[in-house]
């Protein structure tokens, strides 16, 4: 039955299809991984608008001020390396469909 499948595929054999299904879901899951790196890291950024909490008027210290701006530009940069190790994983995701 594999055999079937096999030819019908176009010409694998039993070894490249087992590497091409192996690849497939390991970079499937990486790429699942990797998302959900980045939903998190972007949900804990701080936002760019006032919104609630321009009623407040809350006055920051330098300290405060400099730590929040270094742990935003953490996750800033965070959020980046996730969304392009993302892409990267989709488009190796691609190729590999599109060479099997």
């Amino acid at each position: 039955m594999l055999n079937a499948l096999l030819a019908s595929v176009g010409g694998m054999t039993e070894a490249q299809y087992t590497l091409y299904i192996t690849f497939t879901l390991i970079f499937i899951a990486l790429l699942f991984v990797a998302a959900i790196v980045a939903i998190i890291v972007v949900l804990f950024q701080k936002s760019n608008s006032d919104g609630i909490q321009g009623i407040t008027a809350t006055s920051e210290t330098f300290f405060g001020k400099n730590k929040g701006r270094s742990i935003e530009s953490k996750l800033k940069k965070w959020a980046w390396i996730t969304l392009i190790v993302l892409g990267v994983l989709s488009i190796i995701v691609y190729i590999i469909q599109i060479i099997a």
